[in-house]
């Protein structure tokens, strides 16, 4: 695996080592001691997929607040996505920023999200599955999230949404507190 960091520290995109032969390819897509080589977490307590049937479709920004704090590893392995991590680590340099990239079945491309920051995305084609590896299990009242156009953050996404859930759509402004 190869770990490129992004502008956000401490977010990577994980991009696969492919050893390819004539039967197609064979790579490694985790490995504890690697991500923890990196200074990155390696606990994994829970996997989640999320099947996205409709392209625009948007899921997020979701976080979890302490003592429930979350690193995830998103990759999309079927269809599209252009996959965004906002930093809300108040004392970081890049609070307040986001990075996006596209995560796709072809390209094979995951993204660390680490502790502090929300994600989201919004599905470029139609069928779009996203698998999750999560360092936390899920605790619905440590469950958060911000509103995907916030003008606090100034999300560029680029198409239009056309799905997203109540819960997602109407998210308060952002309240640094």
């Amino acid at each position: 695996m190869k770990f490129h960091e992004t502008k956000l520290p401490g977010v990577f995109e994980v991009r696969l080592d492919l050893v390819a032969d004539e039967r197609g390819f064979f790579a490694r897509s985790w490995c504890q001691k690697e991500f923890g080589d990196h200074g990155l977490s390696s606990k994994l307590a829970q996997c989640s997929i999320s099947l996205n049937t409709r392209r625009g479709t948007l899921r997020g920004m979701h976080y979890q607040v302490a003592p429930f704090t979350e690193t995830k590893v998103v990759r999309c392995i079927g269809g599209a996505i252009y996959d965004v991590v906002l930093d809300l680590r108040g004392q970081s340099p890049t609070f307040k920023q986001w990075f996006a990239t596209v995560l796709s079945a072809e390209n094979r491309h995951s993204l660390y999200v680490p502790e502090g920051c929300a994600h989201g995305f919004l599905t470029l084609t139609d069928e779009s599955e996203v698998l999750y590896q999560i360092s936390e299990f899920y605790h619905p009242e440590a469950s958060r999230g911000v509103r995907w156009n916030d003008p606090a953050f100034q999300i560029a996404w680029p198409e239009k949404v056309e799905v997203i859930s109540e819960r997602d759509r109407t998210f308060p402004d952002f309240d640094p507190k």
